[in-house]
C-alpha cells in the first residue's frame, strides 16, 4: 500500500482543524494520514485524535521554528488562526503570517487558509454607516484575515481560500441562541433584516477542506465558501419552532442596537451582521451550499443540525419570566 500523504493540520482540537481531521481519518480507504498541530499534545482532545490514528505534534502559532518543523515533510496544510482567543487584530496577523511562511519553508504542496472577507473593500473607512473599530477595522475578526491573503499568494503558497459561514453552534455556545421574552416566547434576535444568511455546522466544514483536498491542484486559487444552508430570520426561527416544540419568533434590530448589547465582541459581530445584511449577494455569492454539497456530499442542513442538537441550545424555563420569587 503507497504511503499516504500527510496533511498538517493548525488549531487540530479547534471547530475546523478537529473537523477536518475527523473527516480524514473517518476515511480509512483515503490517501491522507492526520498530524494534528497543537499547543497542548496531552489534551484530552489530542488524546482522542490520536486514539484515531492522528499523529499529534506540538506547535503554537505564535512560534514560527515549532511551525516549520512541524509542516515539515507535509503534503497539504490547513491554516486557522484564533482571533477569539485573544480579540487582537494586529496578534492575528501575525499568526497567519507565521503559518504562511512556514508552509512556503516547508514547501507543502497544497495549503487551505481558513480566511474571511476583509470588510473594508465594500465599506472603507471613511464610510460613517458602519462604525470603525480599533481604528482601522470595520468588522475585525473578517479585516484581519482577508488582509493577510495576499501574504500567501506573494510568497507563492499553492493556496484554497475558503471562508466559513456564521457556525450554528453560536446558537449553543455563545450565547446567539433564542431568549425568552417578557411574554415568556422565546425570541431569536439578529441584525440581518431579511437577508438569507449562511450557517454551517462547525464540523462540516472541516468536510468541506476534505473535499477540496481530494481534488486537489484543481483547487489551487480558487475562493470557496463553506456553507450549509442560507437561511433568513425568520426560516431560522421557524425551523427553531420545530425542533423546540414551542414558538420561537424572530427580532430584527438594527445593528446599532445589537452593538450596544455590551458583552465582549458585541461591536465586532454587529458590523460583521450588518455586512451579512447590507451585502448579500456578495457574501452568498462565494458561500454556495450547493458547491460546499458538491465538496461534502453529507454536509448538514440546519434543521439536520437542529435534529442532532437543539436539545443542546440553553434555555430558560418556559415561566421563568413570569416568577416574582
Amino acid at each position: 500500500m503507497p504511503k499516504k500523504k500527510i496533511i498538517a493540520i493548525a488549531g487540530a482540537t479547534g471547530a475546523q482543524g478537529g473537523g477536518l481531521a475527523r473527516a480524514i481519518l473517518g476515511d480509512p480507504e483515503g490517501e491522507f494520514a492526520v498530524r494534528a498541530l497543537t499547543r497542548n499534545p496531552g489534551s484530552e482532545k489530542a488524546r482522542a485524535l490520536a486514539a484515531l490514528g492522528a499523529e499529534v505534534v506540538a506547535a503554537d502559532v505564535d512560534d514560527a521554528e515549532s511551525l516549520r518543523q512541524a509542516f515539515a515533510g507535509a503534503h497539504g496544510a490547513y491554516c486557522v488562526t484564533f482571533y477569539w482567543a485573544h480579540m487582537s487584530p494586529e496578534r492575528e496577523k501575525a499568526e497567519a503570517a507565521n503559518l504562511a511562511q512556514a508552509v512556503k519553508a516547508a514547501g507543502v504542496e497544497h495549503v487551505i487558509w481558513s480566511t474571511l472577507e476583509d470588510t473594508r473593500k465594500w465599506v472603507p473607512l471613511s464610510d460613517d454607516r458602519m462604525p470603525t473599530l480599533m481604528g482601522k477595522y470595520k468588522v475585525p475578526h473578517f479585516d484581519a484575515k482577508g488582509e493577510m491573503d495576499h501574504v500567501f499568494t506573494d510568497l507563492g503558497v499553492p493556496t484554497t481560500f475558503l471562508l466559513p459561514s456564521f457556525y450554528w453552534e453560536n446558537f449553543i455556545y455563545f450565547g446567539s441562541g433564542p431568549k425568552r421574552g417578557p411574554d415568556g416566547v422565546l425570541t431569536l434576535t439578529l441584525p440581518i433584516g431579511r437577508a438569507r444568511m449562511a450557517g454551517v455546522a462547525a464540523d462540516d466544514i472541516g468536510a468541506v477542506a476534505y473535499g477540496i483536498l481530494k481534488r486537489g491542484r484543481e483547487m489551487v486559487g480558487q475562493r470557496i465558501g463553506a456553507a450549509g444552508e442560507l437561511l433568513t430570520g425568520e426560516e431560522m426561527a421557524a425551523a427553531m419552532s420545530r425542533a423546540l416544540g414551542q414558538i420561537v419568533r424572530f427580532s430584527d434590530v438594527p445593528p446599532e442596537v445589537f452593538r450596544g448589547f455590551g458583552f465582549p465582541g458585541a461591536d465586532d459581530l454587529g458590523n460583521m451582521f450588518q455586512f451579512y445584511r447590507d451585502f448579500e449577494d456578495a457574501c452568498n455569492e462565494v458561500r454556495d451550499a450547493a458547491r460546499s454539497r458538491r465538496l461534502a456530499p453529507a454536509l448538514l442542513t440546519f434543521d439536520q443540525w437542529l435534529t442532532e442538537n437543539a436539545a443542546k441550545i440553553p434555555l430558560e424555563p418556559e415561566d421563568s419570566s413570569l416568577r416574582s420569587e
